[in-house]
């Protein structure tokens, strides 16, 4: 195979970063989503929404994911998760997507039926 232009190395492909930004959006606690979501960014993004969900124990967090690639359904189970917390402690999680091709992804997981997806992070 063709040496990866990353790495230089044929069949090894580097990883990618995801990087969690918390934000807050009017009155909205959010985490703003950058870069990749796979197997290999499962633990930074499980680290940074169990922080999230703790720090604001009962009220609604929203996770943007206009800014993500999604390679596989690695972070399905984590915002799931997470999401499940956040109803445990009395609030809720609700996902900020506009990707056409993300919104077929949740559609057909059910993910969308299992939490909110808005097109905004307002309201």
């Amino acid at each position: 195979s063709r040496p990866d232009p990353r790495t230089g190395l044929a069949g090894i492909v580097a990883p990618m970063d995801l990087r969690c930004r918390p934000a807050t959006f009017g009155d909205l606690p959010a985490l703003v989503l950058d870069g990749d979501v796979d197997l290999g960014s499962v633990p930074t993004l499980h680290t940074a929404l169990v922080r999230l969900v703790a720090d604001h124990r009962g009220h609604t967090v929203a996770v943007d994911l206009d800014s993500v690639e999604v390679r596989d359904d690695a972070g399905t189970g984590v915002l799931l998760g997470a999401a499940g917390r956040a109803r445990e402690a009395g609030g809720d999680l609700v996902l900020v997507c506009t990707n056409p091709r993300l919104l077929a992804r949740f559609d057909l997981s059910g993910l969308a039926r299992a939490i909110e997806v808005r097109d905004r992070l307002s309201g």
